[in-house]
């Protein structure tokens, strides 16, 4: 279970403080998709990177499998994040020195030099997602879909409860945005956890089981 309750965020400014997000509050379940759509500037990447653990609120509180992971010690919530929560951003974030299998890995580097079975896992993925040929490519030589594939793959190799999706298609083409979404979803099924995704697209939103909107950072139905 994801939990978010009554999460508030702002930041100091020299007047009145930046309010961002407004008593925030979500609950979701394995298996279930959500897409957090909303005008520029509404808080969803901000609501994304607290429920990633990346920022903490103001107030509220977020739990993630009864857990709450801003009450964690540094080194435990980093731990926990990794192991917990899967992120697939818009631009990817690939290393570009490394090969493709090497990128789907480094989740794994968090504990040392990755184990066989993290290999395994990671050749595993990139057999689900179609790139099995080109596991020693640079990403360099990957088209944009194909590198937003080995993004879904990564974020899917510790096996998160959580997947957390900050504008997944908005580089892409029409079809290739449709094929990215009907993988991400796919997969999010399969291994049955929560996915979670912002954006701006409505045929990637319409996908998603539930949507809702997020405006003037007030989550509405």
């Amino acid at each position: 279970m994801l939990v978010a309750t009554g999460i508030s965020k702002s930041y100091p400014t020299p007047g009145e403080p930046l309010q961002v997000l407004r008593d925030v509050s979500l609950r979701l379940a394995a298996g279930d998709s959500l897409a957090i759509v909303g005008p520029s500037g509404a808080g969803k990447s901000t609501l994304l990177q607290i429920l990633g653990t990346l920022d903490e609120p103001t107030e509220g509180t977020v739990q993630l499998n009864d857990v709450d992971p801003f009450q964690l010690e540094e080194t435990e919530l980093a731990r926990f994040r990794n192991r917990q929560i899967g992120f697939i951003f818009q631009d990817h974030h690939l290393l570009p020195q490394l090969t493709v299998l090497e990128n789907v890995l480094i989740p794994a580097l968090a504990n040392g030099r990755p184990s066989a079975e993290s290999k395994e896992r990671a050749a595993d993925l990139l057999q689900r997602v179609g790139l099995a040929s080109r596991a020693t490519h640079l990403p360099g030589e990957l088209s944009g879909g194909e590198r937003e594939r080995v993004a879904v793959a990564r974020a899917l190799l510790n096996r998160p409860s959580l997947i957390l999706a900050d504008e997944p298609t908005g580089n892409l083409d029409r079809r290739t945005a449709d094929a990215i979404t009907e993988l991400l979803l796919r997969l999010q099924q399969d291994e049955n956890a929560i996915l979670v995704t912002v954006t701006h697209s409505p045929t990637l939103a319409a996908a998603m089981a539930k949507q809702q909107t997020l405006i003037d950072g007030q989550l509405q139905a």
